[in-house]
């Protein structure tokens, strides 16, 4: 059971209700495809994925009362860690048979890189899905099947679970082609497992994490996207770019898209981008 291998903390100390009204979700409870397509969706849609308190110095937590203290009461974002890591005790405690994963990420890369992805695979209906709420740029936004290789369009992008050697790879299509976005096993992974990853990912000096802004927001019509200096809104699949001018500017958006003021950013010091180191 998944109580065994991720949640250190008696059932009664999650909130439940704070993290629906977190997500504006007010659907079913019932253990089906359709509450966990319905959950997937508003925690995408209501938690954005952000590494600033990573770039802040703080470290990142894994224990279900920090989660619950950051990405429900403080209504902040996280990245895969923080976010499935919730996620996945949501759907436990609704009754859904969740078995932890890691992943390698592929996206932007021809390295082989450590499994430092969390995501989830669940059981429902006689299915088994890939559920993800903690991708990142190019996340899920519904669950997949695993059991077939079919297209699943989400509004206006297409995934699939392809094959490769005997891994499992999400797989995005851009254009006519299909890029990578992570390989995985089916391997149940535990508690430590994660702690471990974390550890390397918010700490290491050549985790990207620790070296770069990472952030997504999902809007009605798109999405918004910040790596750096470098912002993108998506209206579908149209992307309007731009550069940040200043921490200012990125505390700007901060508020309008993700939902949060931290004034902290704007004396906040990121490696990777020379003029604000």
């Amino acid at each position: 059971m998944l109580a065994q291998t991720l949640m250190t903390e008696p059932d009664d100390t999650f909130d439940l209700d704070a993290y629906f009204r977190r997500i504006g979700y007010a659907g079913a409870r019932a253990p089906s495809r359709a509450t966990l397509d319905a959950l997937h969706l508003a925690h995408a849609t209501h938690i954005p994925f952000e590494n600033l308190d990573i770039l802040l110095g703080r470290p990142i937590r894994l224990d279900l009362a920090s989660l619950q203290a950051k990405l429900v009461a403080g209504r902040r974002g996280g990245y895969c860690f923080e976010q499935n890591r919730l996620f996945a005790t949501v759907l436990e405690t609704l009754g859904f048979a969740v078995t932890p994963l890691a992943a390698r990420v592929r996206f932007g890369t021809t390295s082989i890189l450590p499994r430092t992805h969390m995501t989830l695979q669940v059981e429902v209906d006689g299915d088994r899905v890939l559920a993800d709420v903690g991708f990142g740029i190019h996340g899920l936004l519904l669950p997949v099947s695993l059991a077939q290789a079919a297209e699943a369009r989400q509004f206006a992008w297409t995934y699939r679970v392809a094959e490769d050697a005997g891994l499992r790879v999400l797989q995005l299509r851009t254009g006519g082609a299909w890029i990578d976005l992570y390989a995985f096993t089916l391997e149940r992974h535990f508690a430590v497992d994660y702690e471990m990853a974390n550890h390397y990912t918010s700490t290491h000096p050549a985790s990207p994490f620790m070296n770069r802004i990472l952030m997504r927001a999902l809007t009605d019509d798109g999405r918004v996207t910040v790596m750096n200096r470098d912002a993108t809104i998506w209206r579908g699949n149209t992307p309007h770019k731009f550069e940040l001018e200043d921490r200012r500017a990125l505390r700007g958006l901060l508020l309008e898209y993700f939902g949060v003021d931290l004034p902290e950013v704007e004396h906040m010091r990121v490696p990777g981008v020379a003029e604000w180191a």
